[in-house]
């Protein structure tokens, strides 16, 4: 049962549901849906494709994620990143008719879930850490300005694409001649309102007298009300008629289930795609989670979670829908609104699915430069340069993995720039890792407390070298190590005894053991003595299976201090 349990959480909070968290789950669900209806619609034309995939994608997903998530206000569906992502990943497949291009985003879909399904089950959720903050935040202000500057085509309508801020921006310049006027006024009108919306409404409809949450839930359906007006508005006055492009026949009801299966071609030239919209949303979605679980005092697992998006995606497929992963607005309004459980987001999905079954005969005349505006307005909250800033003045290394990020991803490409972000950071993982901070210690008198003798007022022994490494010893930095010590030995001849200070030092790996073996006998043909400080449990454990200990010409202390009294007791017992 308890195996049970593990991979399907509902058996445990299904369990001890109560009529009290029906009723927070069931007006959260209210909310979530009308925001979800346009905000679905808009996500899956960003994605290229017919918006009523985007429904689709806003149904079985959250099904499965209740079944699966460990999270009370995580909500799955379509968000702008993966959407764009997904956009770049069939545009890469060349010229496709609709309905391949359907398949492909299905397979796309269905891939992803299998990866994320896969890693959860042998626990790699680990490898999102190659992510760093700094590149992720890159990524997603640089997505985000692609994403806003590719939807004032639908503002001004015209045609104009591309996967890159240079492409876009030249394919709009081309087309500026050919805008239509009252596509504009629709847009921008749309766009100004929506704005204004997000900032304004909510204290205005206070002032009138109107509950904080109530305000609320009508501030979260501006959007509702956008669509409403310009649909209405283009109904009314024929606006279609006049170059108004408008999403059409929207189809009835929900598609039967079934199962995208590629061509072969397609299929390899998915991976690559599936595997980094795998990981950016599993790193978006957990970070999420996270952030509202604490809220709550509560925690998330990160390896179930990569089964729950896992078979999000895999529901997601099989109901006609494309890749999906937790959005930030809507799990913040999700949770603002109340839920209490997963159930939440699974009232969500009948919410929608009632929708798509009964109302999309009323979208027919909704014209595409309102979700346009419903897109910028959503996704230019996700830029953020004020994190350059921040990152230029604590480390110029994080500065420089996030405006590459930046840069790669607006003038070449989502997929380039993640990929090129996730290098970065590894080579500044291994470039820190090749340089690692060591200090020369002495005792700061009057205490047992061994610090940088370049920062502190410090008592040291002539005859001892006392060096504290601040990094693990891998191969990466074992000869960097060596030649530290080794140099200093040239450099002070009255040296007889070095002291490795090692606290920080959770791992030795071979390499470095080996060097350490070669540093010992070197050492000692020099006539010196090598010791070891404050060697952590598991470390001390590693070196014991080895053959390092046997031939080590000094010892071993349990603190630094000790070392000091053994090896000069005269100078340092004196400070004791």
């Amino acid at each position: 049962m308890e195996m049970m349990t593990r991979y399907l959480p509902i058996l445990d909070w299904g369990r001890r549901y109560r009529a009290d968290q029906l009723g927070d789950d069931l007006l959260a669900a209210l909310i979530v849906t009308i925001m979800l209806i346009p905000q679905s619609l808009a996500y899956a034309l960003l994605a290229g494709l017919p918006a009523e995939v985007g429904l689709y994608a806003s149904i079985l997903p959250l099904l499965a994620y209740g079944l699966f998530g460990t999270s009370r206000a995580l909500a799955v569906g379509p968000v702008a990143v993966v959407s764009l992502m997904t956009a770049a990943a069939i545009g890469n497949l060349g010229p496709l008719d609709m309905e391949t291009k359907i398949v492909a985003a299905m397979s796309l879909a269905l891939i992803s879930g299998v990866m994320l399904t896969l890693m959860g089950v042998i626990r790699l959720g680990f490898l999102a850490n190659f992510l760093s903050h700094p590149v992720i935040s890159g990524f997603i202000t640089a997505s985000g300005l692609i994403i806003a500057a590719s939807q004032v085509k639908h503002i001004l309508g015209v045609d104009a694409s591309g996967h890159n801020l240079l492409v876009v921006l030249f394919a709009l310049s081309q087309h500026l001649g050919d805008a239509n006027v009252i596509t504009m006024i629709l847009g921008v009108s749309a766009t100004i309102f929506l704005f204004w919306n997000r900032q304004h409404s909510s204290p205005l409809l206070q002032k009138l007298g109107m509950g904080a949450k109530l305000a609320d839930v009508f501030t979260k359906a501006g959007p509702v009300a956008a669509v409403a007006a310009t649909t209405l508005a283009v109904y009314l006055l024929n606006l279609h008629g006049q170059g108004v492009a408008i999403v059409g026949q929207v189809p009835q009801g929900i598609p039967a289930l079934q199962l995208a299966v590629p061509p072969g071609g397609m299929l390899v030239q998915l991976m690559l795609p599936a595997f980094l919209i795998s990981v950016v949303g599993f790193v978006e979605s957990v970070s999420v989670a996270q952030t509202l679980a604490a809220k709550k005092r509560e925690q998330i697992k990160p390896d179930q979670e990569l089964i729950a998006l896992g078979a999000s995606n895999i529901f997601s497929s099989v109901g006609g829908g494309y890749p999906v992963t937790g959005g930030f607005a809507r799990s913040v309004v999700n949770f603002d609104a109340g839920a209490a459980t997963p159930a939440a987001g699974m009232f969500t999905a009948i919410g929608i699915a009632m929708a798509t079954l009964f109302l999309t005969p009323l979208l027919y005349f909704l014209p595409k430069a309102t979700l346009a505006a419903t897109i910028i307005v959503a996704v230019l909250s996700l830029v953020d340069f004020k994190s350059l800033g921040r990152a230029w003045r604590y480390s110029k290394a994080d500065f420089a993995a996030q405006a590459g990020t930046i840069i790669l991803t607006l003038m070449v490409g989502v997929e380039a720039g993640i990929i090129a972000g996730v290098l970065i950071g590894i080579f500044l993982v291994l470039y820190r890792m090749s340089a690692p901070h060591a200090a020369v210690v002495g005792l700061v008198p009057g205490t047992q407390h061994y610090r940088n003798i370049l920062r502190h007022h410090v008592i040291t022994s002539p005859h001892i070298w006392s060096l504290r490494i601040d990094e693990n010893l891998v191969f990466a930095n074992a000869r960097r190590l060596e030649e530290l010590v080794l140099g200093a030995v040239a450099d002070h001849q009255q040296i007889t005894d070095v002291v490795l200070m090692c606290p920080a030092v959770s791992f030795i790996d071979f390499s470095a053991l080996e060097a350490l073996e070669e540093l010992n006998h070197r050492l000692e043909d020099a006539g010196v003595r090598l010791h070891l400080s404050e060697v952590k449990g598991p470390v001390m454990d590693q070196l014991q299976r080895s053959d390092f200990l046997h031939g080590l010409t000094g010892d071993i202390f349990l603190s630094h201090h000790e070392a000091m009294l053994a090896l000069d007791p005269e100078r340092f017992g004196k400070e004791s």
